[in-house]
């Protein structure tokens, strides 16, 4: 960095360029900020507005309906809350109304974001050069809301020969304590010093910084681009917006049969119970128990006494033996597991009636309550990125379930929750059509 007034300190320069025309459909951007005589030199940084290499590349639509143009724009939406959409747009930005612009644009029409706006990026940097013989920055720029903090501000979502971020990781602070986690935003701080003095409605699209060469890639290296700013899908903890996460989680509930030797993190199953324990439940009672398996010995043992008592059963049925071997390794999907789960149902706080109809109402009330918890259960362990699979056995075995897990005779299992992280990724689940499953009267 440069010299600042006492000196020593560091500083930098930030200024709007003046004397910028309006841009149309074909025109160099180059050109038109050469004309200007911009005094550029050697590590300047130049922050340009998305809005007019927009219009610059005619990414001007006439569109009636903003939401249709939306629509194009979007690849997957991120949050919804009545009109107001935060997508993830072609460019892999994630932003609101996918960077759809119906301001600074005449009626009847809207902006869209340049194509590639890191390739817009470049090709100023290089009409620059060959204009005025520089060796300059570019930033394409474009305004954000943030997640967490109310206003707006300007970031990068195009990049020429500027190093967008600044990975402090492996080296120490001031104190030698060492920066495990600090990469920082450089391309996107520029964005927002620019925004300072363009403003959003001045007619001032071009800024520049001077005074911090150190971010501008001399020739000849790797240009990232502002691509490289875009957290990927694996990396992003905030992903979806709340009820599209719900929706989200629904649809990776998948039963999963063959899992990892990765361990299970016992954490996450108690958050998914606490999520199960949420679940509608009558007369205000609270149905459900879950015992949790986390030993292999436990696990062992209870999958050992099952198995004995089912083929038991199933010898009773005159099944052949190689008949019962072969239904028995069906049901390794709990032996292969790492982890089990099983929920139960009491019926503390039932009613009785004396009256055999009421009766077997009350009971599948609580029934109904327990199954509602159990599903909670599995979509919070596929919200954890945990398979899993309801297998019914424990329900044919009750007793033999109680007896060796040391459970009260007033706890009825309701089957065993396999738990992992699974072997390979589940097939893409088809498509149901919900107004099959709908009658209205």
């Amino acid at each position: 960095m440069s010299g600042g007034p006492d000196g020593g300190a560091p500083s930098y320069r930030v200024w709007a360029l003046p004397g910028m025309p309006e841009v149309r459909e074909g025109d160099d951007l180059a050109k038109l900020i050469a004309a200007t005589e911009p005094g550029l030199v050697d590590g300047d940084v130049l922050l340009v507005t998305s809005k007019v290499v927009s219009k610059a590349e005619g990414r001007i639509v006439e569109a009636t309906d903003r939401e249709a143009a939306i629509d194009a724009e979007t690849v997957r939406v991120v949050a919804r809350r009545g009109t107001l959409r935060i997508v993830e747009n072609r460019q892999g930005l994630v932003m609101a109304a996918a960077g759809v612009d119906a301001s600074n644009t005449p009626a009847g029409t809207v902006l869209l974001l340049p194509e590639d706006p890191d390739a817009s990026a470049r090709t100023i940097r290089d009409g620059l050069r060959d204009a005025l013989g520089v060796e300059v920055g570019v930033v394409v720029t474009d305004t954000f809301g943030r997640p967490w903090r109310n206003g707006l501000t300007d970031v990068a979502i195009g990049a020429a020969g500027v190093r967008v971020l600044d990975d402090l990781r492996g080296g120490t602070d001031g104190y030698g304590n060492p920066l495990s986690a600090t990469v920082v935003a450089t391309a996107d701080e520029l964005a927002s010093a620019g925004d300072l003095v363009k403003g959003k409605a001045a007619g001032l699209p071009v800024a520049v910084v001077r005074g911090l060469p150190h971010v501008v890639a001399g020739p000849g290296t790797a240009d990232e681009g502002a691509r490289a700013m875009v957290r990927v899908a694996a990396d992003d903890m905030f992903r979806l917006g709340t009820s599209e996460a719900v929706r989200e989680a629904l649809n990776l509930r998948r039963t999963v049969r063959e899992f990892t030797d990765e361990p299970v993190d016992p954490g996450a199953v108690r958050r998914a119970v606490a999520a199960a324990v949420t679940a509608p439940a009558p007369h205000h009672t609270t149905p459900w128990r879950f015992v949790l398996l986390e030993s292999a010995d436990a696990r062992t043992r209870l999958l050992d006494a099952m198995r004995d008592a089912w083929i038991a059963d199933l010898r009773r049925d005159g099944r052949s033996e190689e008949s019962v071997a072969k239904r028995v390794r069906r049901g390794d999907v709990l032996r292969n597991a790492p982890y089990l789960a099983v929920p139960c149902l009491v019926m503390d706080g039932s009613h009785t009636y004396g009256d055999e109809r009421r009766d077997a109402a009350e009971r599948e009330m609580f029934v109904v309550a327990a199954g509602a918890g159990v599903q909670n259960f599995l979509v919070a362990l596929a919200g954890e990125r945990l398979g899993s699979a309801w297998v019914s056995s424990t329900m044919f075995c009750r007793s033999v379930v109680r007896e060796v897990l040391d459970l009260p005779d007033s706890w009825d299992p309701l089957g065993a929750v396999a738990v992992g992280h699974p072997r390979v990724a589940p097939p893409v689940r088809a498509a149901r059509d919900a107004g099959a499953f709908i009658t209205v009267r």
